[in-house]
């Protein structure tokens, strides 16, 4: 069983992937800052058409119980997906498959089953995060009054 290499990032820095795919999408052969697996919660992504339909943005919206999955394992290309679990994003990051899609090697339920000390260790880590978060904005209204 393999070690998943999936970290948690804030939206500061998948801002700074967006802009440098967005960057680097001319290039013959882009290296991109970033490379690796990872996971944004608590937003997801939503695409607008402008300019008549010719140029197409990207933005992140908040959304609590939300996870962006960023895929730039390559080094070349960023992959973007929402997801509504977890375990749903991780499972994509690792294998490529979606939940619903079907494989006589791979299901979701059997790598959710072989996975699960690695999923429990990203729900920990996304729990300290939010928690921290909580603590900064006690100690800011604190400091306001």
């Amino acid at each position: 069983m393999s070690e998943l290499n999936i970290k948690l990032i804030t939206a500061d820095q998948a801002m700074k992937m967006l802009r440098d795919r967005h960057a680097k999408r001319n290039e013959r052969f882009p290296q991109l800052i970033s490379a690796g697996s990872f996971i944004l919660p608590d937003y997801y992504l939503t695409r607008k058409r402008e300019a008549f339909k010719i140029r197409r943005h990207t933005f992140l919206k908040k959304k609590s119980r939300s996870y962006v999955a960023f895929d730039s394992e390559n080094g070349q290309t960023l992959w973007l997906r929402n997801f509504n679990s977890l375990s749903e994003a991780m499972f994509w990051l690792n294998t490529g498959l979606k939940p619903a899609d079907t494989d006589s090697s791979n299901s979701f339920a059997k790598w959710k089953e072989s996975h699960a000390t690695e999923i429990n260790e990203l729900k920990d880590q996304l729990r300290a995060m939010s928690k921290l978060k909580k603590k900064e904005i006690v100690k800011a209204t604190k400091a306001k009054k």
